[in-house]
């Protein structure tokens, strides 16, 4: 009997310390930059093997109403595109566009669809900068429901997951161009799907950077008819290459984030496992222990303090809309409620967190127990929007109502909208 329990006892002990050794190691590895990039950006998880980028009629679109490109950024990387036209344009060019097969395109400015955009003085651009993979998401790594392989002609395949057709990324383009003019421009950042290079803050920023290069000077659309969008740690690279161009007075349709969050540090800090396990939970009765981990994060991602920075730079016009689902099990939706009060405050200049929230009161309009919206607006013609929507998780919101709606009110469509909004 005592024998028994003496295995019992070390077979309890192996069960608790065996996973408090491996939780340790991935703590120590994350504090190295090189494991704590692969960790957060997850770009070497690979389902390029049965995707072929270069056939997007396997995500339902149109014959040719997809054209995969290239372009070069500043630092020397190869970035992997897709310009996606919008139906009602496809339909009124339907001849000349489904003639020939579905290919990489050499030289994107020969093809029909780079001409439409071009030459079409009311096309609108969507300039998409999609999720990036977060860590063990318990909703980022959905299978890709195509079955190919294939890789693009001339070029250098990274062989990485968070390509321009991984999970929700397809049925938001279906839904943004399915009756509107918009057209969307997505992209692989650097060290994913068929782009070169490995991620890093800065190397991102240069990927949507160049991006805007090429929608500004290549395709020649001015910039109050382009809107950059990001969803979840794409909203941090939207939001920095915001800042960067309004900081040079350029100054954009609009900028949709959807599940954002303030800044990386603080997200890691409440960021779940799964949509279940919080991953700094052990940590908890140890908060110095928890802040020195969050001091050792490499890529700040600190969208908090470029929200406020565009909101002080901008000179004539800026549509600002921050969007996010009440059941987001990745992101927390407070995370957004960080995001409008760093972009507000840099005008009203509130103290405190409860003077602020009875402030904010005054703006927001509850749409029912599990949804709001607030509305603030400013001179010279400033407005920021936060809408918090019942439903929609950290994947799905991308394709329900807000995102449209919320892009058609960046663009000047006409509607009522919801506001107590009032000039400050």
């Amino acid at each position: 009997m005592a024998i028994r329990l003496h295995h019992s006892l070390r077979h309890a002990a192996w069960a608790v310390i065996v996973p408090l050794a491996l939780y340790a190691i991935f703590l120590i590895l994350a504090v190295n930059p090189f494991f704590q990039r692969h960790f957060v950006y997850a770009h070497k998880i690979s389902s390029l093997l049965w995707s072929d980028l270069n056939n997007p009629g396997k995500w339902g679109f149109a014959r040719n109403q997809v054209t995969p490109f290239q372009l070069g950024t500043a630092d020397g990387e190869t970035i992997y595109a897709w310009h996606i036209l919008p139906l009602p344009t496809y339909l009124q060019n339907e001849d000349a566009l489904s003639v020939g097969s579905p290919a990489f395109a050499q030289d994107v400015t020969q093809t029909e669809s780079f001409k439409l955009l071009k030459e079409d003085p009311e096309a609108k651009v969507i300039l998409n900068c999609g999720f990036i993979p977060l860590p063990v998401s318990g909703t980022s790594m959905i299978p890709n429901t195509s079955v190919h392989g294939g890789s693009p002609a001339h070029a250098r395949p990274a062989q990485n997951a968070g390509h321009v057709a991984e999970v929700i990324r397809p049925a938001t383009y279906h839904s943004l161009t399915a009756t509107s003019n918009y057209h969307i421009i997505t992209f692989d950042y650097r060290g994913y799907g068929h782009s070169t290079g490995s991620p890093d803050e800065a190397g991102l920023v240069e990927d949507g950077s160049a991006v805007v290069e090429w929608v500004m000077n290549v395709a020649g659309i001015p910039p109050e008819r382009i809107l950059l969008l990001g969803q979840s740690l794409g909203t941090a690279v939207a939001s920095a290459v915001t800042e960067r161009y309004v900081s040079r007075g350029v100054e954009f349709a609009g900028l949709v984030l959807v599940a954002g969050f303030s800044d990386l540090a603080t997200m890691l800090a409440e960021y779940r496992i799964g949509g279940v396990f919080p991953v700094l939970a052990p940590l908890r009765s140890w908060p110095f222990l928890i802040n020195l981990l969050q001091s050792l994060v490499v890529d700040t991602w600190r969208t908090d303090d470029r929200l406020a920075s565009i909101v002080r730079n901008t000179k004539n016009r800026l549509r600002l809309s921050l969007v996010h689902a009440k059941n987001d099990a990745d992101i927390p939706w407070t995370q957004d409620n960080k995001l409008f009060r760093a972009a507000v405050n840099e005008v009203v200049k509130i103290e405190g967190h409860e003077d602020f929230d009875a402030w904010k009161q005054t703006k927001t309009i509850r749409t029912s127990d599990d949804a709001f919206v607030t509305t603030w607006k400013s001179d010279p013609d400033v407005i920021v929007r936060q809408e918090l929507f019942a439903v929609g998780g950290h994947n799905n919101i991308m394709t329900y109502a807000p995102l449209p709606l919320a892009i058609m009110r960046c663009f000047n469509s006409a509607g009522t909208g919801r506001s107590r909004g009032g000039e400050e």
